[in-house]
């Protein structure tokens, strides 16, 4: 009799699936509100100059709401993905940037990658039916994260069907994309960008 095959990942960068709570994104949610109701807002915290995205609106959060309400959140989750992936706890956790992408029906964001170190991508608001489409492979309104080239036994591409309070972080340097869709509604989610401290970043500080 044959022994067990454990399947191993040893190649390739690692990622963390999070579950945001209600409270974290109801209160972003109504962070956002309070931006799109004001027109003078809006305007000032237009971002999209800064970003690739062919969407709607893209906006960025302040600094006073991410430290009274995110800081020790992402704090605490990127501390644990470095400890479960790089056994490594970081001096300097900086939050360099952090918006919301408002996305509808036509609209995508092409192939990209951030900056810093670590980046997250999360998620606010989905359309019902999402992801709708007359092909088997059902694409629309997912994000997909590109790795390489497809190879034996070897896979380049992880997609992700978003649902509301998904949380996902990535190295920055992942290459990735989200696709249109074609029903009505708004696809609400956001991005930050984390800077670590020299020695933590380092590879050949292992």
């Amino acid at each position: 009799m044959s022994k067990k095959i454990d399947i191993i990942s040893p190649f390739g960068p690692k990622l963390a699936k999070i579950k945001l709570s209600k409270k974290i994104v109801n209160d972003i949610n109504r962070e956002v509100e309070r931006i799109i109701l004001n027109e003078k807002k809006s305007k000032k915290k237009d971002y999209s100059k800064k970003l690739v995205g062919e969407v709607y609106q893209e906006i960025e959060l302040s600094k006073n709401f991410i430290n009274k309400k995110l800081k020790n959140f992402i704090h605490g989750k990127v501390k644990n993905y470095l400890k479960n992936t790089i056994h490594k706890t970081a001096n300097k956790i900086d939050i360099k940037n952090f918006w919301i992408v408002r996305q509808f029906k036509n609209e995508y964001n092409p192939v990209h990658y951030h900056d810093g170190n670590i980046s997250g991508v999360g998620y606010l608001k989905i359309p019902k039916y999402l992801n709708y489409s007359k092909k088997k492979k059902k694409t629309n309104g997912t994000i997909d994260f590109i790795n390489g080239s497809r190879m034996f036994l070897n896979n380049s591409i992880y997609n992700h069907l978003p649902k509301v309070g998904d949380l996902i972080l990535f190295p920055n340097y992942l290459m990735h994309t989200a696709y249109p869709f074609i029903v009505d509604g708004e696809r609400r989610s956001f991005s930050f960008n984390i800077e670590l401290d020299k020695k933590t970043a380092d590879i050949f500080h292992d």
